[in-house]
């Protein structure tokens, strides 16, 4: 695996850091709410372990499995729920963790249809952000950090379920994908 790694941009300890600090701001923005934090596999499950750790205030937690890849590098933009939620939204505070957001276009149609489900608000948490490649109206309320217009792996993100387990968050090598 380390050999498709072309850079590492965000080491085991730069994001230890990024997600203490994430923790430290949403624990003190829900302080007095109903917090529910809601992962979106699979991506996510590694932010969202250390996320829920991070977080000192009460909080459930849930998990959303969708898809929109396959196994690609580009959003197919059509949204397969694979698993929902367990729970009823009705009354929660809830907030969407997300790997990466991208297009947006997942997001989009989680968050708008989650909103139907009658939560009390629904925020977005992801640990990057990739603006250039936006082509929906969705903005995260809290990011770790931003990052380039390329093809990233590590601490959860993929290529054709690969490269999850990696420690940090390194740009795949072109020709690793684009065979």
């Amino acid at each position: 695996m380390e050999q498709d790694i072309q850079e590492v941009l965000y080491s085991r300890e730069y994001l230890a850091g990024v997600v203490s600090e994430l923790g430290r701001r949403i624990s003190e923005d829900y302080k007095d709410k109903n917090l529910l934090m809601v992962s979106v596999l699979k991506g996510s499950v590694v932010f969202m372990a250390d996320l829920m750790r991070a977080v000192t205030i009460p909080c459930a937690i849930d998990f959303m499995s969708v898809s929109s890849y396959g196994s690609g590098t580009k959003t197919s933009g059509v949204v397969k729920i694979i698993k929902d939620l367990d729970v009823n939204l009705e009354g929660k505070d809830l907030l969407l963790v997300e790997d990466i957001l991208d297009s947006g276009m997942t997001l989009h149609y989680i968050r708008d249809m989650l909103r139907q489900r009658n939560p009390s608000s629904i925020k977005l948490c992801t640990l990057f952000d990739k603006p250039e490649r936006r082509q929906a109206d969705v903005t995260a309320d809290y990011f770790g950090a931003v990052v380039p217009d390329a093809f990233i792996v590590g601490y959860g993100l993929d290529y054709d379920e690969k490269y999850r387990n990696l420690p940090y968050v390194g740009i795949l090598k072109p020709s690793v994908y684009e065979k």
